[in-house]
């Protein structure tokens, strides 16, 4: 049965509006800007070529239908109209999905470049030892895609595990890929260290923030608090001897970001500027989505880092995404960062619900 698509016209309305910005004669001076535009010109353009082609086919199937009960019809032609009617109704609704898909508003972020926190949570040690696994996990995934890691600040717990880790992560797409690890990962298994052989559950805190750019986020230098101390822990003598660490605290959102990675003071300034773009572009983010609040529950999942989002058991073997009912027998391979079947299932229940939304909004207009 075919459905009610939403209004093709402010997608043409917006094709001619890029039209007239990529013939001005400064349109190529910001190439970020005018690559972003040119991509979305030529999305927007497949959409309306689609849309007339299944305008088209929905006149083919209506015009055979009508055939079908002319009585006056040649029954050749008729024939050959009854044999073209499923595969038209095929077209149909493989094309309408396909355009739906087509007319979700794009997030801007998903192209981005990401950065990634792990935080320890209940369990003490067993937790920080697991966000080591995570950290592992997706670095691992970053090497299988092909994506760049890089360590931005790290607070060791002493046994091989992280009380917290930061990280960013580069490539194609990799916001839109990770952005649903946003949550609580809670692990079952039994620590080394235990003699009795007693499963533990312990938890840890995954944020996913996309890479902030200037233009983003606007910041007061005489916002920052800027301090210089000297690094602790692990990282040579030279790290520890010199007050190459840099703390930040952004005064009016209380954000404090700390780096001793590099033994560099610019290069940690650099770094932690970074990672508190980002949580401040996370910030404004979620007071954008909060005004939507009712739609919320409609999303695969929040990004909120106290909604428990996926089960790890070892014993079992088994990986379990609450939010979505997925569960597998393979947790070795996934934490090897063999993830694309979560990704993509959580990618096509996001896009999903989205098509769901979209529709509910069009037929209550």
């Amino acid at each position: 049965m075919a459905i009610k698509l939403p209004d093709i016209s402010p997608f043409k309305a917006r094709v001619e509006e890029i039209d007239a910005l990529m013939n001005a004669p400064d349109f190529y001076s910001d190439a970020r800007r005018s690559a972003a535009l040119s991509r979305e010109h030529m999305k927007l353009r497949q959409l309306i070529d689609d849309y007339a082609a299944l305008e088209k086919a929905k006149t083919d199937l209506s015009d055979n239908k009508g055939m079908m009960d002319d009585p006056a019809a040649d029954e050749e032609l008729k024939e050959l109209a009854e044999m073209e009617i499923p595969e038209l109704e095929e077209k149909i609704e493989t094309m309408e999905e396909k355009i739906l898909a087509a007319m979700i508003p794009p997030d801007e972020t998903d192209s981005r470049n990401t950065i990634v926190e792990i935080r320890a949570g209940a369990g003490g040690d067993e937790a920080s030892l697991f966000a080591a696994d995570l950290y592992r996990m997706y670095s691992r995934l970053a090497e299988r895609k092909g994506w760049r890691v890089e360590q931005m600040s790290a607070s060791e717990s002493g046994i091989d595990g992280y009380k917290e880790v930061i990280f960013s992560i580069s490539g194609e797409e990799v916001y839109k890929k990770l952005k649903l690890e946003s949550g609580v990962h809670r692990v079952q298994r039994v620590p080394e260290t235990e003699s009795q052989g007693r499963i533990h559950t312990s938890t840890v805190t995954v944020a996913v923030l996309p890479e902030a750019e200037e233009v983003d986020v606007e910041i007061n230098p005489q916002d920052l608090e800027v301090t210089a101390t000297r690094a602790s822990g692990a990282g040579g003598q030279h790290v520890n001897t010199t007050d190459s660490a840099i703390n930040i605290v952004h005064k009016p959102t209380g954000i404090t970001v700390y780096c001793a990675d590099e033994r560099s003071q610019i290069k940690n300034r650099a770094k932690a500027m970074k990672v508190l773009y980002s949580r401040i572009l996370q910030v404004k983010q979620e007071e954008e989505r909060a005004k939507y609040a009712e739609n919320r529950k409609k999303q695969v999942g929040t990004g909120d880092r106290s909604e428990r989002i996926r089960t790890y058991n070892f014993p079992q073997s088994r990986l379990t995404d609450h939010r979505i009912g997925l569960t597998l027998h393979s947790l070795p391979a996934v934490m090897e960062g063999e993830m694309d079947e979560i990704l993509e299932t959580l990618e096509n229940e996001d896009m999903r619900l989205k098509i769901d939304a979209l529709m509910s909004s069009t037929q209550s207009k």
